[in-house]
């Protein structure tokens, strides 16, 4: 629930605590040291543009791009600059006012409040997805809609969009599996525009010892009449991002009327904890600290002590985990989508300086080193992309119900969360080498860029968690062959030229041969599950993005998801030269007049 402080703000033309870089087109003319700053992040990459109305109806997108083209012009300058500041000065937690009565605050700096009100204000960005109205829409918008605005914001903010999505992520999770009593009572106040009447949403399950293991959770909760909700929890949460969060999702283990609880799983259930109770008084949990972190700066993190605090059950006992899986499942699509924002960020960066520094006499774009490095640097920002919409894609189509969705998101979802995160922290720090010696020092965005990548592995499931759940997803859901048709339908959908074809198929049957292999083994498979998660998420977005270009006529989104699937999957001798498979000469099968045609020689089109 917003603070005093947390309800300041600066209008958002006006410009942090910092001297304002020079404009864009002015810097590269005038100085050696070229800055894009001031640039429009959307219309600077007409790929997204492009691809949208593969993933949402013509009249959406319509309707969404002056809004994009807005969220893009912010996040390539006022909120650039408000996120720079933010990260410079981390909230502070007070535990009492200064005439000694107890009453805890997170004093936020108003550059993060700005930034907040347009996350949560102006944008509705975890409000879009659940009711009408917002940005002018008559109905709740498709996830797709939602993830590439925040994939305009988080190019500018990282830190923001946690809570962004456990908003998003607690409300979907309250609206599915709460009393209906209960959701009436919250929702409005969780979806609100109206900054000064929002509730932010948080999630408090990490504890000491109960990291991944949510089996090992120690938090108690007992009956109580007297308590608002019917139930008091006590213990400690080890780490608690947004912890003045108005509303979060905590798990407990409940207690019988002897004081017992289920050992395991099976007596872990799931609450929501309001701050402030409904005679206006604060519920009995505090904040012990703030976290001191390498990333994620401007957004406080902490640790949450609950005596007695008033929680609300959600759902039913004993189904905590089950039902927390879903908030956890759709922050892990959040962290997909920030970690392929990240990346973009870092290569819109890398290019920019690439085409406008010259050395020794040439542009860097202009040489073959750079080329390469480019090159590497948007192979795996364009699969993340991919993978963020095919991911929505099957979100939405689970959400209406549709036959073989769910599987399908089960198993995209952690895909997305694994492979992408980790591809962001390499990208990230890829691309600051970039710039070179600028790229180290803080005025620029690229440390905060480094910094908040390492987190995308970390949240929500470290990188062996998550590679364990696609095999869950496999042996659980059925989702292998769900995954194998969709990709066989894809194919089906794509313009190839018939060796192209023969390779993306063997390499799908080789990647589901080898994640199948994993889930059937048991135990024993699980030292296969990132070695298959990787392979299944390599060939997932080389077709993805193959059908992309099929739908768009792009060549050059054709030659990229052909390249993906000779660097990231096909056998390669580190030891012998750059040659390339011959069908990367001829990418497609289709008229020279049409929008799809053959690309030539390799270089002949331009892969940047």
């Amino acid at each position: 629930m917003p603070t005093s402080a947390a309800r300041q703000g600066v209008p958002v033309s006006a410009s942090p605590d910092s001297a304002s870089p020079v404009p864009v087109a002015q810097a590269a003319a005038a100085h050696p040291v070229p800055d894009r700053h001031g640039s429009n992040l959307f219309s600077d990459d007409p790929d997204l543009r492009a691809l949208l109305p593969l993933y949402l109806p013509q009249a959406l997108v319509s309707h969404l791009l002056p809004h994009l083209d807005r969220m893009g012009a912010l996040a390539g300058g006022v909120l650039d600059e408000l996120a720079r500041t933010a990260d410079h000065n981390p909230p502070k937690l007070s535990h009492r006012t200064r005439s000694g009565v107890d009453a805890q605050r997170v004093d936020k700096h108003p550059a993060y409040v700005q930034m907040e009100r347009v996350a949560f204000a102006e944008f509705g960005l975890a409000a879009l997805s659940h009711r009408a109205g917002v940005l002018g829409w008559d109905a709740p918008m498709p996830p797709a809609a939602k993830y590439a605005l925040t994939y305009l914001f988080v190019q500018a903010e990282f830190g923001l969009c946690c809570p962004l999505s456990m908003t998003d992520s607690l409300t979907r999770t309250l609206r599915k599996f709460g009393d209906p009593a209960l959701v009436e009572r919250y929702l409005p106040n969780l979806t609100t525009q109206v900054f000064e009447d929002l509730y932010q949403g948080a999630m408090f399950m990490t504890e000491q010892g109960a990291g991944s293991d949510v089996a090992a959770t120690a938090t108690r909760a007992v009956r109580d009449a007297q308590a608002e909700g019917g139930w008091r929890l006590s213990g400690d949460k080890w780490f608690c991002s947004n912890p003045d969060a108005g509303l979060a999702m905590v798990l407990a283990r409940a207690e019988d009327e002897a004081g017992n609880a289920a050992p395991g799983i099976k007596g872990v259930s799931l609450f929501l904890l309001p701050r402030t109770l409904s005679d206006g008084s604060a519920n009995h949990f505090r904040i012990i600290r703030l976290k001191d972190k390498l990333g994620t700066r401007s957004m406080a993190s902490g640790e949450i002590r609950l005596e007695g605090a008033h929680a609300y059950l959600v759902g039913e006992l004993g189904r905590g985990f089950v039902q927390m899986a879903d908030m956890i499942n759709n922050s892990r699509l959040s962290n997909g989508v920030r970690a392929a924002g990240l990346m973009r960020r870092a290569l819109t960066e890398a290019r920019f300086i690439a085409r406008e520094r010259q050395a020794f006499g040439k542009r860097l774009d202009g040489m073959p080193l750079m080329r390469r490095q480019l090159l590497k640097l948007t192979l795996p920002t364009e699969q993340a992309r991919t993978m963020v919409f095919q991911t929505a894609e099957a979100l939405r189509r689970a959400d209406a119900g549709e036959a073989d969705a769910y599987p399908l998101m089960r198993i995209l979802t952690p895909l997305i969360k694994f492979r992408a995160c980790r591809d962001a922290r390499k990208v990230t720090g890829d691309a600051m080498e970039v710039r070179g010696g600028c790229g180290y020092i803080e005025e620029w965005s690229d440390p905060r860029l480094v910094r908040d990548a390492h987190l995308g592995s970390i949240w929500e499931g470290t990188s062996n968690i998550v590679a364990l759940d696609v095999l869950r997803a496999i042996r659980r859901e059925g989702a292998l062959p769900v995954l194998q048709a969709h990709l066989a339908g894809l194919l089906a959908d794509t313009p190839l030229h018939p060796e192209a074809r023969l390779a993306f198929a063997a390499a799908v049957a080789r990647a589901a041969g080898l994640a199948q292999q994993a889930a059937e083994a048991g135990a024993d498979g699980d030292v296969l599950a990132r070695q298959a998660a990787s392979a299944l998420y390599h060939v997932t977005t080389a077709v993805a993005m193959a059908w992309e270009a099929g739908r768009i006529g792009s060549v050059r989104r054709m030659r990229l998801a052909q390249l993906v699937l000779v660097h990231r999957v096909l056998p390669q001798d580190p030891l012998a030269g750059a040659a390339e498979p011959e069908w990367l000469a001829e990418t497609v099968d289709a008229p020279e007049d049409g929008p799809l045609r053959a690309a030539g020689a390799v270089d002949a089109v331009n892969l940047f």
